[in-house]
């Protein structure tokens, strides 16, 4: 089947067309995205402004006609924090859905760590023992642990990239004073977000996830994304470092010079190095892996799964070899957004 997903993040508003069917793994198809930092789009109240609003609007009726004419048979629909903790939140997702027809899902902080957390397990599958997830996204930042396929512990914190450059970092490059307010600023979060988190137990895989995690791992080493997904990338703690002094000195225009780092996250890919070295420091890794399968995956996965249980299979999809045909009346409809 052709699955739709339209993902309403801080940075990016994107449409992805995968091939997809319970069992296999998701196969991009097509996909239509542009930059659009919703949260450079607030005003001094904390909300979408008209210019913001109309941005997306056009956006999303664009997606429509894209997943149409691709043949989509199914679509998910979702935002995070930029549109979460808007002011005025409601009232954007209701203009959206009167002018377009689509419903976007709001997904909480919570969910959205725990749908990146499932992505992961089912990338690594159980031989890796535990998982211990981070993610930065533009607005929020997630961590997430368990031994299980959905976490047990999930926590949002408000440490995206662009919200953390907007809010602490005005000038560019930034001043001195204003780093070390904003260092300081994220090393607390931290220390209280690793304090309320169990002790991570052995075997565990530390992954990354995000394009932020994708840059600063290209930055420090890593192989390019035309590699392909299945080459192990790696992230260690004290290249990081190095790379966060130099990051500093930089305006955005020198960092978009630099592989993997694009002309529309130079300016906020400092604040997100700094998120990410203190969530390494604070939890005790030294390094940790990309995984490249985050939230959309997890909700792909999800919809699948979904799907399968309830017997939804579409036209000319079979389950595989040994397959047991379960009375799914007495089932959950898939997998919780959620921690169980």
């Amino acid at each position: 089947m052709r699955l739709g997903v339209l993902d309403i993040g801080s940075n990016t508003v994107h449409l992805l067309s995968v091939d997809a069917h319970p069992g296999a793994r998701p196969e991009p198809f097509a996909d239509h995205k542009r930059s659009l930092p919703l949260i450079r789009h607030l005003d001094a109240s904390g909300a979408i402004d008209p210019a913001g609003q109309d941005a997306l609007v056009e956006f999303i009726a664009e997606a429509v006609a894209f997943a149409e004419r691709h043949r989509a048979e199914d679509m998910i629909s979702f935002c995070t924090s930029a549109i979460r903790e808007a002011a005025n939140g409601p009232e954007v997702l209701a203009r959206v859905e009167a002018e377009t027809g689509v419903h976007l899902v709001e997904l909480t902080g919570e969910q959205e760590s725990a749908m990146t957390y499932f992505a992961v397990r089912r990338w690594h599958g159980w031989g890796v023992g535990s998982i211990l997830n981070f993610d930065i996204g533009g607005g929020s930042f997630e961590i997430a642990y368990g031994a299980d396929e959905l976490p047990s512990h999930a926590v949002s914190l408000p440490f995206g990239a662009g919200r953390l450059t907007k809010d602490w970092l005005p000038d560019d490059p930034p001043g001195p004073k204003s780093v070390k307010k904003l260092r300081k600023h994220i090393l607390r979060g931290m220390e209280e977000a690793f304090a309320a988190f169990p002790a991570v137990e052995s075997p565990v895989v530390v992954t990354g996830t995000s394009k932020t995690f994708r840059s600063l791992g290209r930055l420090t080493g890593a192989a390019p994304s035309a590699a392909g997904p299945f080459v192990p990338r790696l992230l260690r703690a004290d290249d990081l470092h190095l790379w966060v002094n130099r990051l500093a000195a930089m305006p955005a225009g020198e960092r978009a010079a630099l592989p993997g780092v694009s002309d529309t996250r130079a300016a906020q890919v400092f604040a997100g190095a700094l998120v990410a070295l203190a969530a390494m420091r604070a939890f005790g890794v030294v390094q940790l892996q990309i995984c490249p399968w985050a939230l959309r995956e997890g909700l792909i996965l999800n919809r699948l799964d979904a799907l399968m249980l309830q017997g939804h299979l579409p036209e000319g999809v079979r389950p595989g070899v040994g397959a047991v045909d379960l009375n799914t009346d007495s089932l959950l409809p898939g997998l919780a957004l959620g921690v169980r």
